[in-house]
């Protein structure tokens, strides 16, 4: 941590915070300087201001400037569920919460983090130690994943979700009643046109993405149903659902359209919004052994905070 004091002449003409701190500090672009603002690295006589606070003249303005994050991501001691490991690959089934590679904002607590701690065998990958992440899950989705150890392994395994051989099932949560039992989803998947951060099938542009899926249980206005991938692209669940109108419990990025609110239950409501986020799974994942030629299939039980909704809602729709 670096820490500076500088002091606004008195006889400046008024200038906005961020620009003069910029000019004082040649090797922080504004941008920078206003992230340090916004994070409360910048006081002005004590106390936290605002980026386009005007300075008069006079005032102490104190900056502490975060020591520089490692760009490569450091181990991590994290616990793991660890499902299966050789020297080729490792299987966890990872928490709702973990994101998985590192990236802005998630510099720290990822499953490569972890990783990195708990493998000590990695080859690495591309000339780095590192592990291979083949497939990924959204922060919000629990589940099975596997990760490489190894170049060849990462390339063989990464060839098998290319060509969509890799047995991939979730279970998730929806809202509404489907009128069949069984059904697939297909189309584009693209970037929303007008929501930065979802994706949409309503896009200019995309990739082809293939779902099926399967009505486990009902529950009136609530559904278990099972997923199977024929692709794997980013959010493609949740845009299929939520884009076929049923979208799924506590997704905080694609709205429900307000049905936890009109839900008529008052604990389920609480139990829904407790939950943090999207009801979605990833039950299991099967591929074959770029080493052995082994089929390997792994299944990882419903969590708990999934399990005590289905719990709930099997006893109020006895």
């Amino acid at each position: 941590m670096k820490q500076l004091e500088l002091t606004y002449p008195t006889d400046a003409e008024p200038m906005r915070l961020d620009l003069f701190i910029s000019r004082e500090l040649e090797n922080e672009t504004r941008a920078a300087v206003q992230r340090l603002i916004e994070n409360g690295n910048v006081l002005v006589d004590g106390q936290p201001a605002k980026a386009s606070l005007k300075l008069r003249g006079g005032e102490r303005v104190g900056v502490d400037i975060p020591a520089p994050v490692p760009a490569e991501p450091q181990p991590e001691e994290i616990a793991l569920e660890v499902l299966y490991e050789d020297h080729d690959l490792i299987v966890i089934n990872k928490p709702a919460g973990m994101v998985v590679h590192p990236g802005a904002g998630n510099s720290t607590g990822t499953l490569v983090n972890a990783l990195l701690a708990h493998c000590d065998d990695l080859s690495g990958i591309g000339g780095e130690v590192r592990p291979g992440i083949v497939h990924r899950l959204d922060k919000g989705t629990s589940g099975v994943l596997v990760a490489a150890k190894n170049d060849r392994t990462h390339q063989a395994l990464s060839e098998q979700f290319n060509v969509h051989s890799v047995k991939r099932i979730y279970q998730a949560l929806i809202f509404g009643n489907p009128p069949e039992d069984t059904g697939k989803i297909e189309g584009i998947i693209g970037r929303h046109p007008t929501e930065r951060l979802r994706l949409s099938g309503k896009a200019r542009s995309g990739k082809h993405a293939v779902t099926r899926w399967r009505v486990k249980e009902r529950y009136g206005r609530i559904t278990l149903v099972e997923l199977r991938l024929e692709t794997g692209r980013t959010h493609q669940i949740r845009v299929h659902l939520t884009e076929a109108g049923f979208p799924l419990l506590g997704d905080p990025l694609y709205p429900d359209g307000g049905r936890t609110n009109n839900l008529p239950d008052t604990q389920l409501r609480g139990m829904i919004n407790k939950l943090g986020r999207q009801a979605l799974h990833a039950r299991t994942l099967g591929f074959i052994h770029p080493t052995t030629g082994e089929y390997l299939e792994f299944t990882a039980e419903m969590p708990e905070d999934m399990g005590t909704l289905v719990a709930y809602l099997r006893e109020s729709a006895a």
